[in-house]
């Protein structure tokens, strides 16, 4: 490739807005995203597609842009995708993801593991997890609703990993490595991870593995931890500070406990007979490691911007295995046929400091001088689903895609809350684990759906395209829950379980139509109907009747389950190429209208996180992305969205605070609010965007350049109604990153940084601040502020054979 066609290369693969048409066969819908010298392909709406051929609004990242700016997983997408707000909670998660603002629910300083308001394909799987970035050709993110295309039903949109495939033809090989300095840290970090793709049989079977090991040295520090729980005491001199005689008598630190250790791996097998059968199977695995969170405790006792005050250790194990079979044939050449059938196993193991929750419910616990509490979960997903799809292939003005799918999900949770020195203090005996709760959670949820869509080209330059989606879904849910240290046995599935089922079914639609005006200017127009099916709360139901003055933490049968909700979404937008396509712009402008809302409230008995229904809202607001090649060897991007995310209705008393803010002597403790139509949706970023420039010359046999980018993230409140229910504004900030790079076709060197300026910035919250306070003389230390990744500093290679 000569100078002048990488620079044009490595400005088309920059982050863009695409929107799609149909032109070319299903068979290619792995194509790279290519530089064809005027446009790239992308693959979103089940076809391969140029750019001005693709009338809905999709963001690619190519495998050079997620090199170029060390995008290592989904919590990196956001500063590079508009719309798009992701907080990075750390590596115990996959971290909080929000499109075009919906989101009803608190933020979190912890993150979630699993999100159904949006779908998330690795391939042709749908599944919920940050595996690694390894191997990708690119990454797309489709706003707006994706019911009539893809199996899996989506309330916001999509993001699909796309993987590069076994290569029949020739042997691949790749290394790469990273080494890296974080501020704040005691330890350097490194990424080691390679590539392999072997022709087994050449033209017919090939074997490709991605595999890498990634370590995070961590930056957060725990200075109060316990030294023998039940024993030593938790706050040993009072609610503001800590004696050095106590502290040594009582306590101990761990640096940098939220450090990563993270191996994946993705291995597939291709075997085909022809261009025209192909079978692609995969397994993928992947496993994370860390011991502590990315979150401060906001000043108690002393501790500052990069130290948490939890007792203890909290350690988080999360792993996942991926197998799937993927069959794509052309058939007759009237139409493409995939069929992918994929088994996910998610588990997740985790142990926190659970003294604070008990602090809160207020049990008087804290009048044994040792109390403290840590509580472990045991998560288990299981995923089954399986999706065929048809797609025309035979030409002329009508073309069409239709499919099916199934998707069975089971979770199995164990939870159980441990009072060390409890149990002797109130002295009861025959409970040598100090279980103070104990419980177990079973759900299954089986979705069936039919969806197609079709477009017709009334003319060469003007397409109409109409889809529409029929879904049934079915939800059950069993548990039960045992409270030891009131004369319970020691394991709820010792009692009599409890449950309830539910069921629901609905149709979604979807109306698009585009016109290319030129080659270089076409505008398009979408009207979709979005779904989010409802389910099981993972918490155990309570008993029946519900013991009457007794502590309890469960869910009523109206609590046990909550029900779909859906969007109504309506765009317009433009993409356009300039001055002889030295620049590239995309606009749109969308509106969106939100039932049903699903939303974050709690039990009436323990003040247990639980989802609901309740109100309505809407989002609206815009996005635009250009690229700008002023001469060969500079290219300039950047992005920008605003989205206006804000309730349309009333929910009454749904915002959880204490009755007496900051006051543990008040009764009744709880009080709920009402959220009100205008309040903000929390979660997501009013104003977002990014701003970069790539200087590229030749040098001897390569070119080295030179990047630099500024991102930055406008202010996200942490709940609806934040100023009256002691939420957060949380700030907003700008980051800057930049690399020094010199590239052959052979191999790569790089020096880097991101954050350079050692921006110090909250990026999430947990609990609200009405939970801050003095119980009984015990400092709470509920509430957290999830902080970023501070400065990193590095050097990485890659070498290809």
């Amino acid at each position: 490739m000569t100078y002048r066609a990488k620079l044009r290369a490595g400005l088309l693969s920059a982050t863009i807005f695409t929107s799609t048409a149909l032109a070319l066969p299903a068979m290619a819908q792995d194509a790279a995203v290519a530089d064809d010298g005027n446009a790239i392909i992308v693959t979103g709406t089940r076809r391969a597609t140029t750019i001005m051929d693709t009338p809905i609004n999709i963001s690619a990242i190519s495998a050079d842009e997620i090199a170029r700016q060390r995008i290592d997983d989904v919590r990196d997408l956001a500063d590079f995708t508009p719309g798009l707000t992701i907080s990075d909670t750390g590596p115990g998660s996959t971290g909080s993801i929000v499109l075009r603002g919906l989101n009803a629910s608190d933020v979190d300083s912890g993150g979630v593991n699993y999100d159904d308001s949006l779908g998330i394909y690795l391939g042709e799987v749908p599944l919920y997890y940050d595996f690694k970035l390894l191997d990708i050709e690119r990454v797309e993110t489709l706003l707006g609703p994706q019911g009539t295309l893809y199996g899996l039903g989506t309330l916001a949109g999509a993001i699909r990993y796309i993987p590069n495939r076994p290569n029949v033809d020739e042997f691949e090989g790749e290394m790469h490595g990273r080494g890296y300095a974080k501020s704040h840290s005691d330890n350097f970090g490194y990424q080691v991870d390679g590539m392999i793709n072997i022709p087994l049989i050449r033209d017919h079977v090939a074997f490709r593995s991605a595999t890498g090991y990634y370590y995070d040295p961590g930056f957060i520090d725990y200075p109060l931890l316990i030294k023998t729980p039940g024993v030593s005491l938790p706050q040993p001199s009072g609610p503001d500070s800590v004696s050095l005689a106590d502290y040594g008598a009582n306590l101990r630190r761990r640096k940098d406990l939220n450090f990563e250790k993270t191996f994946t791996t993705r291995n597939q097998l291709l075997v085909q007979t022809s261009e025209d059968l192909k079978v692609i199977f995969t397994y993928a695995f992947q496993r994370t490691k860390t011991e502590g969170a990315q979150s401060n405790s906001a000043g108690v006792l002393g501790t500052g911007k990069y130290e948490n005050a939890s007792r203890y250790e909290e350690p988080v194990n999360r792993r996942a295995h991926l197998a799937s079979m993927e069959i794509n044939a052309n058939i007759a050449d009237i139409a493409d046929l995939v069929s992918t059938t994929a088994y996910t196993n998610v588990r997740v193991k985790s142990r926190s400091d659970n003294t604070d929750l008990l602090l809160d419910l207020d049990y008087d616990y804290e009048l044994f001088p040792a109390f403290s509490s840590w509580n472990e979960l045991d998560g288990r997903r299981k995923q089954l689903n399986q999706e065929i799809r048809l797609v025309s292939r035979h030409g002329g003005p009508f073309s069409w895609v239709l499919g099916g799918f199934y998707n069975r999900q089971k979770y199995h949770s164990d939870y159980a809350e441990h009072t060390p020195g409890l149990s002797d203090f109130y002295g009861i005996t025959g409970n040598p684990d100090d279980l103070e709760y104990v419980s177990y959670t079973k759900s299954k949820i089986t979705e069936k759906a039919i969806f197609g869509e079709g477009t017709f080209k009334v003319t060469p330059q003007w397409q109409v395209t109409a889809g529409a989606r029929y879904f049934k879904y079915t939800s059950d849910i069993q548990g039960a829950l045992v409270l030891p240290l009131l004369g319970d046995p020691l394991s709820p599935y010792d009692v009599k379980a409890a449950g309830g089922k539910a069921k629901q079914d609905g149709w979604v639609w979807k109306f698009n139509t585009s016109y290319n005006f030129t080659p270089d200017l076409m505008a398009y127009a979408t009207y979709s109907k979005g779904y989010r099916i409802g389910g099981p709360n993972r918490v155990a139901p309570c008993p029946d009747p519900v013991p009457v003055d007794q502590q309890n933490a469960c869910a009523l049968p109206n609590e046990i389950q909550y029900g779909p909700d859906k969007t109504r979404n309506a765009e317009i937008g433009v993409r356009m190429q300039l001055f002889d396509r030295k620049l590239s712009f995309n606009f749109d402008v969308f509106h969106i209208k939100w039932e049903g809302i699903q939303v974050d409230s709690a039990t009436y008995y323990g003040v247990t996180g639980i989802t609901v229904n309740g109100g309505a809202a809407k989002s609206q607001g815009f996005e635009t992305s250009f690229q700008f090649k002023p001469v060969p060897q500079l290219a300039i991007q950047g992005s920008y969205s605003y989205t206006d995310a804000k309730l349309t209705e009333d929910v009454p008393r749904i915002i959880t605070i204490r009755t007496t803010p900051n006051n543990y002597d008040t009764r009744p403790k709880f009080t709920q609010l009402d959220a009100l139509a205008g309040d903000r949706l929390p979660g997501s970023a009013k104003n977002s965007g990014s701003l970069g420039a790539t200087y590229t010359i030749p040098m001897a046999d390569g070119s080295f350049s030179a990047n630099w980018t500024a991102t930055y993230r406008g202010n996200v409140i942490s709940r609806v109604g934040w100023d009256r229910g002691y939420g957060d504004k949380i700030p907003s900030y700008v980051l800057h990153r930049a690399a020094l790079s010199y590239e052959t076709d052979k191999y790569s060197v790089s020096l880097f940084a991101n954050n350079i300026f050692d921006k110090y910035a909250v990026v999430s919250v947990g609990q609200d601040r009405s939970r801050i306070g003095v119980n009984d003389g015990v400092a709470v230390r509920y509430y957290r502020q999830t902080v970023l990744t501070p400065r990193t500093v590095g050097v990485e290679a890659r070498i290809k054979y």
